[in-house]
């Protein structure tokens, strides 16, 4: 049976369940799900699109980054919306500042997402 590793930083917040932060299995990570929360204060700082998904790709690098690898080797993204009319164009500008290979990707809207955040993103990323 394959090893599985599981990652964990204390750079993103800790799982507020019983998950990890990112798994890697063949030198492959799957991260979980990352919400806007700041890791230094488990506080959600912002309520805009845009502060929030600033904030999750400073978390998704990080667990990536204690992974071995970083967004620069992204295959895959699936990205939570609250409010994909609203949101979906202003979310999309800062994504590409920080995704900017172009990997497949979902993007679905949701009824409520943890701590009533405006969006959620995971990643699954070579290392």
């Amino acid at each position: 049976m394959a090893e599985i590793k599981k990652v964990h930083t204390t750079n993103a917040p800790e799982a507020i369940g019983p998950y990890s932060q990112a798994t890697i299995l063949n030198g492959v990570v799957y991260t979980s799900g990352q919400i806007a929360i700041n890791p230094a204060t488990g506080n959600v700082e912002s309520d805009t699109i845009e502060g929030q998904t600033e904030q999750i790709f400073k978390n998704l690098s990080a667990v990536l980054e204690e992974a071995g690898t970083s967004l620069d080797n992204t295959v895959k993204t699936v990205c939570f919306l609250a409010d994909v009319e609203r949101d979906f164009g202003a979310f999309n500008k800062v994504y590409e500042k920080f995704i900017k290979n172009k990997p497949a990707r979902s993007c679905v809207g949701v009824k409520a997402l943890p701590k009533n955040v405006l969006a959620e993103v995971e990643v699954i990323a070579a290392i």
